[in-house]
């Protein structure tokens, strides 16, 4: 890992946003559509970084399958915006829907710009954080977490990193800053063909079964949204790269839902869509301080009311608000709650966010307590933890990051997705925060605490994406 440089960055913020100016060489030609690949349920379960495992058995651990609401849901949790420990329900989903206040740096957001960027480094760190925490654990039950390292705590890696969720978050985030809310769906599919689909990357390339799926439509002349018709297409992949339209939306939860849904129209449908669409409605919410019942009924409120994901998330938040006598009682509640026994499969878009959002508010959005919470509950536990501690950070800023897990991140590798190899969580909070005074301070310039990160790196990756040139070439 690269020690942090102390020097002054030899660009500015106005130099990184020229170039991350993603030119495309032109829409992908299509043609007509004889069948549309359907994705074999694979042998082996694999996550970049780490090495094929088994399919995950069937979970002992969850008590309860699929069924009707508790018919204690409405008492005890958000429905329909209700209220969550007190505090304002219906009125702040509609505040929420309708976007609030705003500021002329960053139309339909509140607060001032450092207050803005400050929530946008900690939601984007807190991501990369989360999914670093959680990588070893996924797709182990709660008791074998247990059996291996007791409680996790931090980091049981000597060399922690993250998986494709930072990857294709940072994925996101370049080409959100490079279309804003003018991004449309054809810039989506130009950029996962020339970034990703059209590369030769090796068969794991590309990361979770709904990237692959998406992938091999796409390779196959397939356009979207007929891309995202593959067997995974319900994921929680769309969920995991969320965040950053959170970041650029801050304030307007239904604008952050579009947008997302615009990114996923190429590699979802159905709840994998909703899934998206609650994170970063979330982390909208969350960036301009919303209390935790905002924060909830925000994501409620872009997503239909009967869908499996707001119902997920329901039962998540109302388990997570009841009395226990100790943390892993407490755990075992919320994942009962969302959790289907018996489903091997540990990446689905509304059981993820119930999770994520489950372990947000039983911490009350403290990100530490958030984070571990949503890491010892398992399943798909980088996905939950990284958008859990994109909503903490969010709501908390930069500082509730501890230190030393801030300092573990450092410019993703490319284990996933060699085109984002040097880029850093934190270049992206720059990108998608709005400029204002000291946006290129020598204070700013040097990127704060924390170790990991190598400013000509960035510099490098920047200067190539704005012609894609070097996108497949070895650095």
């Amino acid at each position: 890992m690269v020690a942090a440089s102390k020097a002054r960055l030899p660009y500015t913020r106005s130099d990184l946003r020229r170039k991350v100016s993603l030119s495309y060489f032109g829409r992908h030609p299509t043609g007509p559509f004889p069948h549309v690949f359907r994705l074999s349920p694979p042998t082996a379960w694999h996550r970049c970084g780490q090495g094929p495992e088994t399919a995950p058995a069937p979970d002992a651990d969850t008590a309860r399958g699929p069924g009707p609401l508790p018919p204690d849901e409405r008492k005890d949790g958000v429905v329909n915006g209700d209220a969550v420990n007190g505090e304002a329900g219906g009125d702040s989903a509609a505040h929420a829907r309708d976007g609030g206040g705003g500021t002329a740096a960053h139309p339909g957001t509140t607060g001032s710009t450092a207050a803005l960027r400050d929530r946008a480094r900690g939601a984007l760190l807190g991501l990369a954080v989360g999914d670093a925490l959680g990588a070893p654990a996924e797709n182990l039950r709660p008791s074998e977490i247990r059996r291996r390292w007791g409680r996790i705590e931090g980091f049981v890696s000597e060399d922690p990193a993250g998986t494709d969720d930072t990857e294709y978050a940072i994925f996101s985030g370049l080409l959100l800053a490079r279309h804003g809310s003018a991004l449309d769906v054809s810039d989506v599919e130009r950029a996962w063909h020339h970034w990703i689909a059209d590369l030769d990357e090796g068969p794991f390339r590309g990361a979770g079964f709904s990237e692959r799926g998406t992938l091999e439509n796409l390779r196959r002349g397939l356009a979207a949204p007929i891309s995202a018709q593959h067997r995974h297409a319900w994921s929680d992949g769309l969920a995991m790269r969320a965040a950053p339209f959170g970041v650029f939306a801050a304030g307007r939860p239904a604008e952050a839902a579009r947008l997302v849904a615009v990114d996923g129209r190429v590699s979802h449908e159905g709840e994998g869509i909703y899934g998206g669409q609650a994170v970063a409605a979330g982390v909208a919410a969350a960036m301009v301080g919303s209390g935790l019942a905002s924060v909830v009924a925000a994501a409620l409120s872009v997503v239909p009311m009967d869908s499996w994901t707001a119902r997920s998330l329901r039962r998540a938040v109302a388990a997570a608000q009841r009395p226990y006598p100790d943390r892993l009682t407490m755990e075992r509640a919320v994942r009962s709650a969302v959790v289907i026994a018996g489903y091997p499969w540990t990446d689905l878009a509304p059981e993820a966010v119930g999770l994520a959002f489950g372990a947000f508010t039983a911490a009350r959005g403290d990100f530490p307590a958030a984070v571990l919470t949503a890491v010892n509950m398992g399943r798909d536990a980088d996905t939950t933890a990284a958008v859990a501690g994109a909503l903490a950070g969010a709501l908390n800023g930069e500082s509730a990051v501890p230190p030393h897990w801030a300092g573990a991140i450092g410019p993703v590798r490319g284990s996933c997705l060699p085109s984002m190899r040097g880029y850093h969580v934190l270049d992206i909070a720059e990108l998608l925060t709005p400029d204002g005074p000291g946006a290129d301070s020598p204070a700013r310039a040097t990127r704060g605490r924390g170790g990991g990160r190598e400013p000509s790196a960035v510099r490098d990756m920047a200067s190539a994406a704005a012609s894609f040139e070097a996108a497949g070439e070895e650095r």
